[in-house]
């Protein structure tokens, strides 16, 4: 039997409510649809506001016929959830799953934990990280500390520092008065110039903001896109780098530590910026008091979502 939904609360709270509310496609799919389409059905094509006609029950979901334009569309199409083989059921347990679990799931886990084929697991873990990133995200704002880290294994003879040959992560977070961070934004990139520093630093800052970095030449024309840079120059303070600017440090520690924990390291270059969508859905999320409510907001992306396919992420995401 469906779990009755909670007054005020219309997702689960804990596993055993998850199990009573999804027992099977169906209610997944009238989840789907509330989420979809909260103020009733609208065609994709003519967006008419109607009733729909359901048809036969295919690739886990009821066809949907609008009775204006005739157009056939299912609760699925233009989803991540698009065209899968997989039960809606499997999928909801898998974002249950990676929105509760407080360092995510890598594919072999969830592939011991519900069940299902490695292969399928991995692509479903990559469909929600495509889902993890909302497109209309406000930037960060206030003060912010930007810096770059650097992700990968040792490799003997190479460079250090901005010379490495490890993957170059730069990282912006906001500092809280009088102390705390609140939200990150990270990015892959391929060297530590401007040309790849700028455009991160537009794309992810308010204008107005106080940029804080150390004396990288890479920085020098913040002022020029309206930022207000405060320069931090590591050689000349007497404080270690993860005192003079804690924020960036302690995401980069974070980082680290969930790739070599959760994920055991294995993090090809080309899936990085994957990752790091995951890990900032996470901890831009950490301060939730419901794990429910991250699962709901997972779905409430994923229904959002354009269609991913397998040959859009086996050579890594184009998240340009």
């Amino acid at each position: 039997m469906v779990l009755e939904l909670i007054p005020g609360r219309d997702y689960p709270n804990t596993y055993r409510e998850f199990t009573q509310m999804f027992p099977d496609d169906t209610a997944c799919v009238a989840f789907l649809e509330r989420l979809r389409w909260p103020g009733g059905f609208l065609c994709p094509i003519c967006q008419s506001a109607s009733i729909p006609w359901k048809a036969s029950w295919k690739e886990n979901c009821y066809r949907l016929l609008c009775p204006i334009c005739h157009h056939k569309t299912s609760m699925t199409a233009g989803t991540i959830f698009d065209k899968t083989r997989t039960p809606l059921r499997t999928w909801f347990e898998a974002a249950w799953h990676v929105s509760t679990a407080k360092n995510g799931m890598s594919a072999k886990t969830l592939e011991r934990t519900i069940g299902i084929n490695y292969k399928v697991a991995w692509m479903m873990l990559h469909r929600f990280r495509v889902a993890m990133v909302n497109i209309e995200r406000s930037k960060l704002s206030g003060v912010v500390e930007i810096d770059e880290s650097f992700v990968g294994g040792e490799e003997q003879g190479s460079k250090r520092g901005r010379g490495t040959n490890k993957s170059i992560v730069v990282i912006a977070v906001e500092i809280k008065q009088p102390k705390g961070f609140g939200r990150v934004r990270m990015r892959h990139i391929p060297d530590c110039s401007g040309e790849s520093l700028l455009p991160f630093a537009c794309d992810v800052i308010v204008p107005g903001s106080v940029v804080r970095t150390d004396g990288w030449t890479g920085y020098n024309r913040l002022p020029d896109h309206g930022f207000i840079r405060d320069i931090i120059v590591q050689s000349s303070s007497s404080d270690p780098a993860h005192v003079s600017m804690p924020g960036v440090h302690r995401i980069a520690s974070l980082l680290k530590r969930w790739i070599l924990g959760t994920h055991q390291g294995s993090v090809l270059p080309p899936h990085l910026q994957s990752y790091l969508e995951e890990f900032t859905f996470r901890f831009n999320r950490r301060k939730s008091r419901s794990r429910g409510l991250v699962f709901r907001r997972l779905l409430e992306q994923a229904v959002i979502t354009e269609p991913t396919t397998m040959a859009d992420i086996i050579h890594g995401y184009d998240w340009s």
